[in-house]
This record gives structure tokens, sequence and C-alpha cells, in this order.
């Protein structure tokens, strides 16, 4: 199954509705519910349906297996159909997909982990300033906390902060957590990833620089926004995780090819150790950090307003997002000197 979130233009104004990817349009999963619990004569068959099937992922990622099993159900029934009944109360159960505006599947996560686990990935940004990996990034996979309440989603711009003279793109996998959980363990993780998406964790390069050559964060250099999308695929959708070919493009044109299934620290490694004496929610996002050759840092090239930038990986699609225009002129360093005596840290995560 794949999940998408959908904003719809009505008579009655702008809805959003979480919605399936289904007979190349978009099922409402919340509609497609009520008609099948109505048609199974069930009274109550609205409100249930809002209940165990609410048209927000996160909202229907806490009711749990209920949830799955009701829309499980309710596909099966319309299968039947080659061509859809009306859902309750005449309302639309497909809605073509040049109809609606696909938003980040899950715009509203819990929160936001994001790891740094691609070996390729590490050792480019640190040979990028004369060194090696340190050993403390073979023994444990380290992640940073990022803004989980700026997402954004497929086709948004990508906002270009007033203080960046730089802006990057970083090709990413996300894990959603489905299940409440603490002390999971790497055998068991698997069982509470709800599904896969992409992620685009924009970076303005010059300030995270200066943020993490004082050794914390990053901060402003990351949290205006993350791009989630175009669709939540579910496990039994993306069978193959160790090879998942990997491509990047600007305006059309192939900026890198690489492999997003190769990481030193894998998604199960990733939740046995946040879940270590803390719980996990649904809604929780675990970000794999930036695969091999995955951003214009690495790759010595950078966007301009106005490009278009397409990250794609086999098996979950293809996340397109145009490049903003920055807010305003970018002011001037505050303290040029300091500026160019610091370390060329690179800032890559």
């Amino acid at each position: 199954m794949r999940l998408v979130t959908i904003e719809l233009q009505t008579v009655l104004g702008r809805h959003v509705r979480l919605g399936a990817l289904w007979r190349d349009g978009v099922l409402d999963l919340n509609f497609a519910c009520a008609w099948h619990l109505q048609g199974a004569g069930e009274p109550a068959w609205r409100s249930l349906a809002n209940l165990l099937c609410p048209p927000d992922l996160r909202a229907f990622l806490e009711v749990g297996e209920r949830a799955w099993s009701l829309v499980r159900e309710s596909l099966h029934r319309l299968d039947a159909f080659e061509v859809l009944p009306d859902g309750p109360d005449g309302s639309r159960l497909l809605h073509p997909l040049g109809e609606v505006r696909l938003l980040a599947p899950l715009p509203n996560p819990q929160s936001l982990r994001d790891f740094y686990a691609f070996e390729e990935h590490v050792r480019t940004g640190f040979s990028k300033r004369g060194e090696p990996i340190p050993p403390a990034w073979y023994e444990l996979p380290v992640y940073y906390k990022g803004n989980h309440r700026t997402i954004i989603g497929p086709e948004a711009p990508l906002p270009w902060p007033r203080y960046t003279r730089q802006l990057d793109f970083e090709l990413e996998l996300v894990a959603v957590i489905g299940r409440e959980g603490r002390n999971i363990g790497v055998s068991e993780a698997p069982q509470y990833i709800a599904g896969y998406t992409l992620m685009n964790d924009v970076s303005a390069r010059d300030i995270q620089r200066k943020e993490m050559a004082c050794r914390l964060g990053p901060a402003k250099g990351k949290d205006f926004a993350t791009v989630l999308g175009p669709a939540l695929v579910t496990p039994d959708e993306l069978p193959q995780l160790d090879d998942l070919p990997a491509w990047i493009r600007v305006n059309g044109e192939l900026w890198s090819e690489s492999n997003a299934g190769n990481p030193y620290w894998n998604f199960a490694q990733m939740i046995a150790h946040v879940s270590m004496d803390e719980t996990l929610y649904p809604g929780d996002v675990i970000a794999s950090g930036t695969v091999g050759r995955g951003c214009g840092l690495e790759l010595d090239r950078w966007i301009a307003p106005g490009d278009v930038v397409e990250l794609e990986v086999a098996g979950l699609g293809v996340l397109r997002n145009p490049v903003g225009q920055p807010v305003t002129a970018p002011p001037p360093p505050l303290r040029p000197s300091v500026e160019a005596e610091a370390p060329a840290l690179n800032g890559m995560t």
C-alpha cells in the first residue's frame, strides 16, 4: 500500500485527507471505510469510520492494527467493482491524481530523528577536511533531532532563508514508526515500521558550517524545512531494502547515481538504539542521513533559485521540488575575521 496525504479544493473550502494510490488515482480511505461499514450493516458506520480510519496519517497510525484491517477489508470489497460506486451521501471515493495536490504523506510527525548512516557520505565529509572517520562513528549510530514542525511535501518550493547564501539538498530514506515501543531489539525492530518514504534534508551549508565549528548543531542550518514524500510505502511493497538504486536530477540533468540500500547502520539498528530506555511513538520519523553522493556538497555542485530538484529511489518514487527565491538579500557575516579563520568543517550530516 502507498499512503498519501492530499489537499482538495471543494465548494466548502480546503480539505486535507488521507488516501492510498490505487487504480491510477487516490482513494479516500476514510470514505472507503465508511462505505464498507455502511454496506456491512453497521448502524454507526460514519462515527466508526472516523474513529478507526481517521483522515490523518498520524491519527491513523495511532489506531494501530484495527485501522489497517479495516482498510484491507474495504479495499478487498472495492476490488470487485470495475466501476466504483459512490461513497456515503454521494461522496467521491477515487480522485484523479491531476485533481489533487500531494502533501507530505506525514505532514505532522511526532518527532524527527536524523541519523548519519552511510559510510561513503561520512567518509567524503571528513576527507574534505583532511580527517579520518572518528572511531566512535563505528561504535554507535548517531543522530540529531530536527524540526518536526517545518515539514513540506512534493512540489512545494524549497524555502531559501534570508541568512544563507549556500542552499543544498540531501537525499535520505525515512522509516515511519507505526507502533509504540521501548527497548526494542534489533530483530523485533522491523515490526515497528509502518512504511518508508523519501526525505530531502534541505541544508543551509554556510550556517551549518559555523554551527558545527562550535561542536553543536545543526540547528538554523536545517530547521527551516524538511521535505517528505511522495508516499508512505508499506514494507510489503519494498521487500529488497539492500538494493535501492537512487538518482538525483537537477533541471532534468543527472547529477548523481548511487544506491540507497547500502547503509553501514540499518533502520533496525537505529530503532533499537533510539528506543533504549526511551519510548518511540506512532508517527515518529527515523531518517537515514544522506546516501553516498546524495548532496551538492559531496558533488561540488550547487543549486540556485529557480532550479528543480528531483530525488528518486527505486520503489519509493520521485520527490520533486522547485528551489524558491531568497526571502531577502542575505546579511553580511557578523564577524568576517572569525568566519575566515574558522575550520573548514563543511557541515555534512
